[in-house]
């Protein structure tokens, strides 16, 4: 499996990104570079991409692969702390049951 981090920081604007915006990124700014999806742009993005890595769809366990090492570079570079060693630990846990409910 491909894991080597593709991510390189980009200015870009931060906060909500519009069609226009998102087009003008470089693949390297996102976490699934050959699907453009999740893009890495500043914290707020990085967590994003950590809390929906699990609903994205159409891409393989590679993929998946590449995006978690992506992810843990932008977060260290934004100074964000994970936890998570795998990509298999990222997103919800549909084994776990919510004891909640």
């Amino acid at each position: 499996m491909t894991d080597k981090a593709t991510w390189k920081f980009h200015s870009a604007p931060h906060g909500k990104l519009d069609a226009a915006d998102h087009e003008a990124l470089p693949d390297s700014v996102f976490a699934f570079p050959k699907h453009r999806k999740e893009p890495l742009t500043d914290a707020s993005h990085v967590r994003n991409a950590i809390a929906r890595f699990d609903q994205v769809k159409g891409v393989s366990d590679e993929d998946r692969a590449l995006a978690f090492s992506n992810i843990k570079k932008a977060a260290k570079h934004f100074e964000i702390e994970m936890q998570e060693e795998s990509w298999h630990q990222l997103g919800k846990h549909p084994h776990a049951k919510d004891s909640s409910k």
